[in-house]
């Protein structure tokens, strides 16, 4: 039973990350997005018994993350006339951020094994524990910890700079004094 709730959640995870992909509609691809971190969110909790995690990528992911997205979206006013060509050194730059990330992930995987001492039942209470969680992230992994937070501040000052207005071009009706 759990083995085929399991598949079930993973294949509507998968669905809704490919249609974030295949949308021509960035909208529709934020909202995508939202229930693949919903779908991911249930299998923390129901899954892997980590309830605390689940419910935490609900609040900041699925929560705060895309509404952050949404407000980008709506205010960069994206349509086909305002769309520019990409450039070559552009194309060239996004493929190998995205393959320094997939060597990331690759290696995260890699040293991703769970070793747990101790019997059964202690190896069971410690899966779920916040305790262990904090321990881990903030002895082993607090170097990733500090980078996502900056890349989350460079991320929001971003949205701050691409919502500004340019009052410099616009007039309202008015001819300046000369």
């Amino acid at each position: 039973m759990l083995t085929s709730a399991f598949y079930f959640i993973a294949f509507v995870t998968i669905f809704f990350a490919i249609m974030v992909v295949v949308s021509k509609n960035p909208i529709h691809s934020v909202l995508y997005l939202v229930l693949t971190f919903f779908c991911i969110s249930a299998n923390y909790i129901f899954m892997l018994d980590a309830t605390f995690v689940g419910m935490v990528n609900v609040i900041v992911y699925a929560g705060a993350i895309m509404v952050l997205f949404l407000y980008v979206l709506m205010m960069m006013n994206l349509n086909a006339i305002a769309e520019q060509k990409r450039s070559v050194l552009f194309k060239i730059s996004a493929a190998v951020t995205g393959g320094m990330l997939l060597l990331v992930l690759v290696a995260a995987l890699k040293d991703a094994n769970l070793q747990i001492q101790g019997s059964a039942l202690e190896a069971e209470q410690r899966i779920g524990s916040i305790k262990v969680l904090g321990y881990v992230l903030y002895s082993k992994y607090q170097l990733p910890f500090e980078v996502a937070s900056i890349l989350f501040l460079v991320a929001m000052i971003g949205a701050v700079v691409l919502g500004k207005k340019d009052n410099s071009t616009k007039t309202i009706g008015i001819e300046p004094v000369k």
